[in-house]
């Protein structure tokens, strides 16, 4: 029977050459069992019972120690688009921690596992495959969608995509980059009951009903809704900042229902500059991809550039064998600026 959830999973695997060293580890444990099984038959005394138990014990412990060397491939399943391939990609995975650990902090590192999710990549996600089951899709759809199909991102849990749907519907720019909310949809009245957009709303269950909406049709129906309050029902009011916006009074002036506040201009550019810990630049990458660039990406039309800036001082001078790696190593990964400086 295939498995269903295939996006939820990764896989260890064994290294050839150390492969025959586990299985003699292995093999010694189950001898030295098998001898303390038959100890009885055997006549053992209790001194060679005692050495069978040390020997058993000290076999177990290399078995112990030698499956993170050996398990120390990582195969994910990867697929860039729905009609393309499945692929395997194999990792490494460095470090001395259990392979749990090393599993996670390498998937984290190559974003092939994701513990935040932005919503505006959510919104890529929705338009790009597509998501969408006509005008909207339910929340419990998306958690099986991302659980199921390898084209999407690997997520740690459905809490990560719950709270990319709420940050989606509470975004002022919603119509633009994120997505509206219905508690469900009235098929007899053509309209979505518990609609809103542009306000926070608490996802917690992800099989609770619920459908994430497509900004247009959500506009339409809550415009329509400001002009004619007597079909709102259930429907929350349109929040400033997306299509339908409130008249808003000017101060000294009366409402009109014509005039609005003035919106402050957004920001156009961004630009900041973090200093990494040497000893640990995978980790404070990964955070940076996940907490800002995959924030910055997600805008339609935006241009992102990433810049890594490498500068050493070495008081006792390095090794010309040094200098010769780094400088060939830079040149191979397209650094646009390299060199190094003897002091007089």
């Amino acid at each position: 029977m295939p498995r269903l959830y295939r996006n939820t999973l990764v896989f260890l695997a064994a290294d050839k050459t150390r492969l025959q060293d586990l299985d003699e580890a292995a093999r010694k444990v189950l001898a030295w069992e098998s001898i303390l099984a038959e100890r009885v038959p055997l006549n053992l005394t209790p001194y060679q019972v005692t050495q069978a138990e040390t020997q058993k014990t000290a076999a177990d412990g290399t078995v112990t120690a030698r499956l993170p060397e050996t398990y120390h491939w990582l195969l994910v399943p990867v697929q860039a688009t729905p009609q393309a391939p499945t692929t395997w990609e194999a990792l490494r995975l460095p470090g001395t921690d259990t392979l749990a650990v090393r599993a996670s902090r390498k998937l984290r590192s190559d974003e092939l596992y994701l513990t935040t999710f932005a919503s505006t990549r959510l919104r890529m996600d929705l338009e790009r495959v597509p998501l969408w089951r006509g005008d909207h899709v339910a929340v419990k759809q998306l958690v099986e969608d991302f659980a199921r199909y390898l084209y999407l991102p690997r997520l740690r849990d459905s809490s990560v995509l719950l709270s990319a749907i709420s940050n989606g519907v509470s975004l002022l720019t919603w119509m633009q980059d994120g997505f509206a909310f219905a508690d469900g949809f009235d098929e007899s009245a053509g309209r979505y009951q518990g609609l809103r957009a542009g306000q926070m709303v608490a996802l917690t269950d992800a099989h609770a009903p619920g459908l994430v909406v497509k900004p247009e049709v959500a506009a339409r129906q809550l415009d329509g809704e400001r002009e004619n309050p007597g079909s709102r029902g259930t429907a929350k009011p349109p929040t400033r900042g997306g299509p339908g916006t409130m008249a808003v009074p000017l101060a000294g002036k009366p409402a009109t229902g014509t005039e609005l506040e003035p919106v402050a201009a957004r920001p156009k550019r961004f630009h900041g500059t973090v200093v990494l810990d040497a000893a640990r630049v995978g980790r404070d990458a990964s955070r940076i991809a996940e907490e800002v660039i995959s924030h910055l990406v997600g805008f339609v039309g935006a241009r992102v550039t990433v810049t890594i800036e490498v500068e050493a001082e070495m008081p006792g001078g390095a090794p010309d064998k040094v200098v010769r790696t780094v400088i060939e190593n830079s040149r191979t990964l397209k650094s646009t600026s390299r060199g190094s400086r003897r002091s007089g």
